[in-house]
């Protein structure tokens, strides 16, 4: 992976000296992940005039399991105690190996930090990095999409796991819970985001926390999970109905979102208008009269961090590329009855290499638990 990291470095590099800076200061962790290799904590990477730095502030692999960064790199340490800041400690390094100019993430830093590095080296020019490495990580490498393949079967086995359990009578923060656990033990990093579990009146609600509501017969069950392999985080969701055959307007309900997100999934194509993904999914249940409380965007991208560019909008700018992973989970939330989530991570790719790959594949039928 080395040669890997080294020309991601090269690419933003090369970015930075076609802007006018000689040298740059990530600080973003998972930025400084995507080219070092690793990020521990408070971490910081220069690339530098004449060499390239990891600064960190502590031991850089202080837990078992924990990512190493690239072999190729230098790593500094600085000392545990009065060893400073190391995005300071880089700048005044910057300074010192000749650059008259230092591009930093001006939407990271905090004012004091951005003014700590003015001061340590005042005649350092300090210019706006911007989102550089944001737009570099949206097209993911082989290497990545595999993170992202296993962590979508790690959740696909902790969800079926769960499917097969007794769930009535059990807590939505309960069940949360153990699909947590469950992702661990089957080899995740952790979970990708904090686990949505919504029963009854609060199921499709996005983005509900987890309650001490128990599981009755006859709720919709909406869950929402993701695990974090090497990193890289997936996200499914799925809607069911516990104990009982679906009533009519559940079925209704349900057959209405799937086709949303078929409609969204389908248009996964590389060149594709990311509000004209956005667009066809909200198509459908915009026609069927559900416009209102709909969600801000119909899904987005995901890698690194769990939610990234490319961003399926109304008001999204831009196309989709081959290679870029992105959600696609519409749902309708009806307030006092509950509602339906199905969201799926996919992978683009052109139709000659047969469309977009589904990396989350338990079920979409609508199972009655």
């Amino acid at each position: 992976m080395s040669e890997v990291y080294a020309a991601r470095r090269t690419r933003l590099r090369e970015y930075c000296n076609a802007g006018g800076s000689a040298a740059a200061l990530v600080s973003r962790p998972a930025n400084v992940r995507y080219l070092a290799g690793a990020a521990p904590r408070g971490a910081v990477l220069l690339l530098g005039r004449t060499e390239d730095l990891l600064l960190c502030g502590g031991p850089t692999a202080d837990r078992p399991g924990q990512e190493r960064p690239d072999e190729a790199l230098r790593v500094q340490t600085l000392p545990a105690v009065g060893g400073g800041d190391p995005a300071v400690a880089a700048a005044d390094l910057a300074a010192g190996q000749g650059a008259d100019s230092l591009a930093v993430e001006e939407h990271h830093l905090t004012v004091a930090r951005h003014r700590a590095l003015g001061s340590v080296a005042p005649r350092l020019r300090l210019a706006n990095l911007g989102s550089a490495v944001e737009q570099l990580r949206v097209v993911k490498d082989e290497e990545e999409i595999s993170c992202l393949r296993i962590g979508a079967e790690i959740a696909d086995q902790a969800l079926g796991e769960l499917l097969e359990s007794i769930l009535v009578g059990r807590t939505e923060r309960h069940l949360a819970l153990e699909l947590e656990r469950r992702l661990v033990d089957h080899g995740a990093d952790g979970p990708a985001f904090p686990t949505s579990v919504a029963t009854g009146p609060n199921a499709g609600r996005p983005g509900h926390r987890p309650t001490d509501r128990r599981v009755e017969e006859g709720d919709f069950l909406s869950v929402c999970l993701g695990a974090t392999y090497r990193g890289y985080r997936c996200e499914i969701g799925r809607t069911f109905v516990i104990g009982t055959a679906p009533a009519d307007w559940q079925i209704e309900l349900y057959d209405l979102v799937f086709a949303a997100q078929r409609a969204g999934r389908e248009s996964l194509v590389p060149g594709a208008a990311c509000r004209d993904v956005d667009r066809a999914a909200r198509h459908v249940l915009d026609s069927a009269g559900y416009s209102e409380g709909l969600t801000a965007l119909t899904g987005h991208g995901v890698g690194l961090e769990i939610d990234e560019d490319p961003q399926l909008s109304p008001a999204a700018m831009g196309k989709l590329d081959a290679c870029v992973p992105v959600t696609v989970e519409p749902g309708v939330h009806l307030p006092g009855r509950g509602g339906v989530r199905i969201d799926d991570t996919l992978v683009v790719r052109p139709e000659a290499d047969g469309g977009p790959e589904l990396l989350t594949i338990t079920t979409k039928e609508l199972l009655a638990l």
